[in-house]
């Protein structure tokens, strides 16, 4: 499942205050409107992602939610109120997640299942540009509570039973008066089980887990972008004697491409070109993100700066068939190293220009004589 971050998508931080965020919105927002770019698909895909994001982090009990079950707070029905999410349920969809937090302080086996289950893991995974397009399976190595192979996960040696935790008595958290406050925290006796072991296994003290490193095959699907953040079910932590495990998180990072720069699906490249190439014309190849040669026609005239489009050689895009556009920027550079005979040839075109070779000049100079001339 691959999930690109809300606050990534807006440009903020999480710690971000609703104008920032509402600010960051508006710019991207306008940016990648799908009007201004002819209709593109890609750009109306972002647009719909970022007007999502916002959405959710407009809402400060949307965001709440967001903030702490990430995108699992809008499935199933979860209710986030645009397109895309629960087809716009609105607040009432939240009732599932609310109770889900405020159930643990009513229900001690909640309250135990939650304390047991093991924690999220996070693993930043670097690619190459060229894996992120074509997508690529990597095997990486994991250091984490795993199962227990010595007693099954069951925290006993032998076939000893269980007993009810006698400091919690079976709730798996302990409170503590503080003043007029009440502080609520797992119990350290059980680990939030709520049971204890009579007879601990050796091998994990009584957990039904233990440190151990693991390797473990993962798929990384085409066209993820920088930030992207892939959830592999079940492969976190693993809970305290046989509960359920965590989630491993996938944070996609990109290198830098010696010739590429990315932006959303689109490819950005800059080839330097000599001034007679840009006069007269002609074209040049640059090996593309997929391998293959890619040929460039330069139209004659073409100024420094001005950009080609090659629709369909960009990136891939995630969970769909198409591609974005290659953009390639063109640098007229102009030469320094002359020999005799080519300074020679240019003295000569320049004792046959009129001005009109370079309409921009003659009228930015026309402008500046009529100022100085009053």
């Amino acid at each position: 499942m691959v999930e690109t971050d809300f606050y990534s998508l807006l440009g903020v931080d999480r710690g971000a205050d609703a104008a920032a965020i509402k600010a960051s919105y508006r710019k991207i927002a306008m940016e990648c409107h799908p009007d201004r770019h002819g209709g593109c698909t890609d750009k109306e895909a972002h647009f719909k992602a970022v007007s999502e994001a916002y959405e959710v982090l407009k809402d400060p009990q949307k965001r709440a939610a967001y903030d702490r079950f990430g995108h699992a707070a809008f499935q199933n029905g979860g209710g986030g109120g645009g397109s895309g999410f629960g087809g716009g349920q609105g607040f009432d969809g939240f009732s599932d997640i609310f109770s889900s937090i405020f159930g643990e302080f009513m229900d001690p086996r909640a309250q135990r299942a939650s304390a047991a289950r093991g924690s999220d893991l996070r693993y930043d995974l670097e690619l190459s540009l060229e894996e992120a397009f074509s997508g690529v399976e990597k095997t990486i190595a994991v250091q984490a509570l795993a199962r227990c192979e010595a007693c099954n996960a069951s925290g006993s040696k032998g076939h000893s039973a269980a007993r009810t935790c006698a400091t919690c008595n079976g709730a798996g958290k302990v409170r503590a008066q503080q003043g007029f406050f009440v502080v609520e925290r797992g119990c350290p006796t059980c680990m939030g089980s709520g049971e204890t072991i009579a007879d601990p296994c050796a091998s994990c003290d009584g957990e039904g887990r233990a440190l151990r490193n693991r390797k473990l095959s993962v798929n990384i699907p085409a066209g993820v972008d920088e930030g992207t953040r892939i959830r592999v079910a079940g492969e976190g932590e693993a809970g305290v004697r046989g509960a359920s495990a965590g989630d491993l998180y996938l944070f996609v990072h990109l290198k830098r491409h010696a010739i590429f720069e990315r932006e959303g699906s689109t490819l950005i490249a800059e080839a330097p070109i000599s001034f007679t190439a840009a006069a007269l014309g002609g074209s040049i190849a640059i090996p593309g993100i997929d391998g293959t040669r890619i040929e460039i026609k330069i139209p004659a005239g073409i100024q420094s700066g001005e950009t080609l489009r090659q629709r369909g050689a960009g990136m891939s895009v995630v969970n769909n068939r198409g591609r974005g556009d290659l953009m390639t920027r063109i640098l007229v550079e102009t030469p320094i190293k002359l020999s005799k005979e080519q300074k020679a040839l240019l003295e000569q075109f320049r004792s046959t220009e009129t001005g009109d070779e370079c309409p921009a000049s003659k009228g930015f100079f026309s402008r500046l004589k009529a100022i100085l001339d009053g």
